[in-house]
C-alpha cells in the first residue's frame, strides 16, 4: 500500500463555530487561516494514518472588530500565548457508505481533550486541472469551558451573555499531493 498525502485546498474550504449569544440569537466566527495534512493508504480515508488540523486564532473572524479583539484576549482564547487551535484525529471509524466519525484530540488554549466529531464524505474526483480532490463535510459539538474558555457576564434578568455549547462546522476540500 502506498501512502497518499493530502492538504487543504483554502480556496474551496472553511471552518466556522456557532455560539448561543444572550440564549436568543446565534453568533458565527470563521477562522481565516487553517492547515490540514491527511495521509492514506492509497485512497482510503477509513486508513487513514495522519489527521492534522490547526487553526491560527489571530485569523478569528466573527464580523465584528471588538469581539475578536475580546476572542483574542486571555479572556478567552489568549492567543498571545496560544496561537494555534489543533485536532489531531486517532481514529476514522466509517459508519455509513458516506459517513464517519472522526475521534482525535482537540487543543485549545493548552488544554487537550478527546473529541469526536461527524463526518459526510462527500466523494473523490478529479477536477478540470488534473488534481485529485476529496471532499468533506464536518460538524460537531464542544464544552467550550472545558477548554478552559469559561468567560461570561450575566444580563439583569440573569441570562448568560455566552452559551457554553459551541457548534463546529467546516466544509474541507483536500488536494492530493503524489
Amino acid at each position: 500500500m502506498a501512502t497518499t498525502k493530502w492538504s487543504i485546498d483554502p480556496m474551496h474550504s472553511e471552518v466556522q463555530f456557532k455560539v448561543k449569544h444572550l440564549m436568543i440569537t446565534t453568533v458565527t466566527g470563521y477562522f481565516q487561516t487553517f492547515h490540514v495534512e491527511v495521509e492514506t493508504e492509497d485512497e482510503d480515508f477509513s486508513k487513514a494514518t495522519r489527521i492534522l488540523f490547526t487553526a491560527d486564532v489571530n485569523s478569528i473572524s466573527t464580523n465584528n472588530e471588538q469581539r475578536d479583539t475580546h476572542l483574542k484576549s486571555a479572556d478567552f482564547f489568549d492567543s498571545d500565548t496560544h496561537e494555534d487551535i489543533r485536532f489531531e484525529g486517532t481514529n476514522y471509524e466509517q459508519t455509513g457508505s458516506d459517513a464517519a466519525k472522526l475521534h482525535g484530540t482537540l487543543t485549545i488554549k493548552g488544554v487537550s481533550k478527546p473529541v469526536t466529531v461527524d463526518v459526510e464524505f462527500g466523494g473523490i474526483v478529479v477536477d478540470p486541472y488534473g488534481q485529485t480532490k476529496a471532499g468533506f463535510t464536518v460538524s460537531g459539538k464542544i464544552s467550550r469551558k472545558e477548554f478552559g474558555l469559561t468567560w461570561n457576564a450575566v444580563t439583569e434578568a440573569g441570562s448568560v451573555v455566552v452559551s457554553d455549547d459551541i457548534r463546529l462546522q467546516a466544509e474541507i476540500q483536500l488536494v492530493k499531493q503524489n
